[in-house]
């Protein structure tokens, strides 16, 4: 799919190309514009409240604050990336398996190997072994016949 302008992606009524991707750089600079107006807002407030609540909204509150909404608005803005991503990657797979017939594995993947057959179970001996050099083995003696 050829990639298409801002403009042109902004008009197509089909959603064939999203425009997420290109304006996320802008939400971010947007939000980090508006999470330091409404932090100096607060300190202002905090001013007009009263002089040490201000330097303490100043110094501690506002920046923390302010910090934690920044890294908020990054993970979103992140995960909302990372599921446009896995959406491009899928729609890439699709077209490469369509591509080569809809069979297995696409071009370029190799396809996996058979497993190995087991290994062959080790022959039986040929012949009993003999014991060396010791005593002969006795066997005992059978039991006695029953009593009529």
């Amino acid at each position: 799919m050829p990639e298409q302008g801002f403009l042109a992606s902004l008009f197509d009524v089909e959603f064939k190309s999203l425009i997420t991707t290109k304006v996320i750089k802008v939400l971010y600079i947007l939000s980090m514009i508006g999470i330091g107006l409404v932090a100096l807002a607060f300190v202002v407030a905090a001013f007009n409240n009263n002089a040490a609540a201000g330097l303490l909204v100043l110094i501690i509150v506002a920046p923390l604050m302010a910090l934690i909404y920044l890294i908020y608005v990054r993970v979103l803005l992140e995960i909302v990336i990372a599921i446009f991503r896995i959406m491009e990657t899928n729609t890439e797979l699709v077209a490469l398996q369509r591509g080569s017939g809809g069979g297995g594995p696409g071009p370029g993947v190799a396809a996996p190997s058979p497993p190995p057959p087991p290994p062959p179970p080790p022959p039986p001996p040929a012949t009993p072994p003999q014991p060396q050099g010791g005593p002969p083995e006795t066997q005992p003696p059978p039991p006695p016949p029953p009593a009529a």
